[in-house]
């Protein structure tokens, strides 16, 4: 049985009224009488009337959608910017429609390609690990799609972009760690190419260089999908763990990094600190009843997706050309838990 619902027409023949009358009473015009509108408004209720949003957005000139394109909705940061962004386009009266890429440039183009061709108003967007090249968006950009990035940016594409305070991020647990009394301080991050990796690569690198630690780059460990493979997070936490001066603490980069090396530590039997301590990005309202519980920079999720779409509308309702663009950096939070108890507060064994 196939779901379908009426037109204007097929009220108009039922009623025995023209297509514009019935259309002016849907309307509530005042150029229709109220009993006309109660016969028409009661015919369309009880037979599944529904207005056609194509013919609706070909008269606004808008489709009233906004297409939405992010690595992984499972990830917990990505889920609250999510309902940050439904939060704000609902209240607008626009639709979303989400994508993943699941870390894959191709993904990327093809679900960027699938929303300009269902004829979306606008463009908010967060960029995979494999992306390197733009030209994607760059074309859509030039036609006139309104474009916001947000998370991970493009400095290629002249738009609003709305970020976390990458840097501060990875500066503020790197100097956690050293003011804990860790000295050997691992990094495992995405590839530089992301502009997550480098700004918070950049704030740990700065926190030693502070410290007078040098920056080792034998500590370091570059993943190129980003933690989507599991293999990749494993043989750089392997390397690390086969130097003859091995690291005493390790500060991830992401989500899926950070959880992937707390689990692949319990498999290896290490404690955590005792043996080697962890502080990671999470948005996880898990990571104070892990074990151990665990310190790590947050995002705001739910207000990046906010102010993304709030730009993102300015852009889409803008009635003259806009040519001043913004870029919001929101703070991070950093919580620490035992995962990087002091050295100095370690229970005597």
């Amino acid at each position: 049985m196939n779901f379908s619902s009426i037109t204007i027409k097929d009220i108009a023949a039922a009623l025995n009224l023209s297509v514009s009358t019935v259309s002016k009473a849907l309307r509530d015009s005042y150029e229709i009488s109220e009993g006309t509108k109660k016969l028409v408004n009661d015919y369309a209720a009880q037979h599944n009337y529904r207005p056609n949003p194509t013919a609706q957005s070909l008269k606004q000139g808008r489709s009233q959608s906004i297409g939405i394109v992010v690595s992984t909705i499972d990830n917990q940061f990505f889920s609250q910017v999510i309902n940050g962004i439904e939060s704000v386009a609902y209240e607008a009266g626009f639709n979303v429609i989400i994508t993943q890429t699941h870390e894959s440039y191709s993904l990327e183009v093809n679900s960027v390609k699938h929303l300009a061709h269902h004829s979306v108003d606008g463009l908010l967007i967060s960029l995979s690990t494999e992306t390197q090249d733009v030209e994607h968006l760059k074309e859509l950009h030039r036609q006139g799609l309104p474009i916001v990035f947000f998370d991970r940016v493009s400095d290629e594409i002249e738009t609003h972009k709305v970020i976390a305070d990458n840097f501060n991020g990875g500066y503020n647990a790197t100097l956690h760690l050293l003011n804990a009394g860790y000295k050997r301080i691992a990094h495992i991050t995405g590839p530089l190419n992301i502009s997550i990796a480098k700004e918070r690569f950049e704030g740990y690198a700065k926190a030693l260089k502070q410290a007078g630690v040098p920056v080792d780059k034998s500590l370091i460990k570059y993943c190129a999908h980003g933690g989507r493979d599991v293999a990749e997070i494993e043989n750089a936490l392997n390397e690390l763990l086969a130097l003859q001066d091995k690291p005493d603490a390790i500060f991830t980069t992401s989500d899926r990094i950070t959880t992937l090396t707390l689990s692949l530590l319990h498999q290896l039997k290490l404690n955590i600190p005792r043996q080697i301590a962890l502080v990671g990005y999470t948005n996880t309202t898990l990571a104070g009843v892990l074990n151990p519980s665990l310190s790590a920079v947050s995002q705001p999720g739910f207000e990046m997706g906010q102010k993304a779409t709030q730009k993102l509308l300015e852009l889409i309702l803008a009635k003259m050309p806009v040519d001043k663009f913004e870029t919001l950096v929101l703070p991070t939070q950093l919580t620490t838990r035992d995962s990087t108890a002091p050295k100095n507060a370690w229970p005597k064994v």
